[in-house]
């Protein structure tokens, strides 16, 4: 069972991947989200959306192998936490079935190949995927390490790193989809 800091963003991911918001993770659900980061890329750059949702499917494959304990097909909420611990955030899978999907979407994102995101790409980024801009915003002070106003293709992937595998409550890369934690 993943510590509280990882529970509690596996717990966030769960709710966002259940696209059907029926308390389960279904094939659909998986590629529901894979549809809305391939969406993201422009209309012929077919390459990227297919690395994406690519992507996903590996993920689904890698947590109904994995993760479905009592073999019907769906992926309860306890499942999904086991299962990311042990095997999605392993490092043999880690790159192929989450940071692929990062780098698919910064190569479609980055259409003129300077190598970052802009605060606004990265906003409109993340509200199409369902992230209020309250939190983008936020988020994107946080990631852009050096503070030079944009998010490299390095500080995308650390940042993608640290959601998944760190403990660390206030690591920047925690703050992807929203804070852990309302602020009081």
């Amino acid at each position: 069972m993943p510590n509280a800091v990882k529970s509690q963003k596996f717990n966030m991911l769960f709710d966002w991947f259940d696209q059907g918001n029926d308390g389960r993770l279904t094939h659909d659900d998986l590629q529901a989200m894979g549809d809305l980061f391939a969406a993201l890329a422009a209309e012929d750059d077919h390459a990227n959306a297919s690395a994406m949702r690519d992507a996903f499917e590996k993920w689904w494959q890698l947590l109904l192998a994995h993760g479905d304990a009592d073999g019907d097909g769906k992926i309860s909420r306890p499942e999904f936490l086991a299962v990311m611990e042990a095997n999605v955030t392993a490092p043999e899978h880690f790159e192929g079935a989450v940071l692929a999907i990062a780098d698919a979407l910064m190569r479609a994102l980055d259409t003129n190949g300077d190598g970052v995101l802009s605060h606004d790409e990265y906003v409109r980024m993340y509200d199409a995927l369902g992230v209020p801009p309250k939190h983008s915003k936020d988020a994107f002070k946080r990631l852009d390490r050096d503070g030079n106003g944009e998010i490299s293709h390095e500080e995308f992937r650390q940042a993608i790193t640290e959601f998944y595998l760190s403990d660390d409550m206030d690591a920047p890369g925690n703050w992807l989809i929203g804070p852990l934690h309302e602020p009081a």
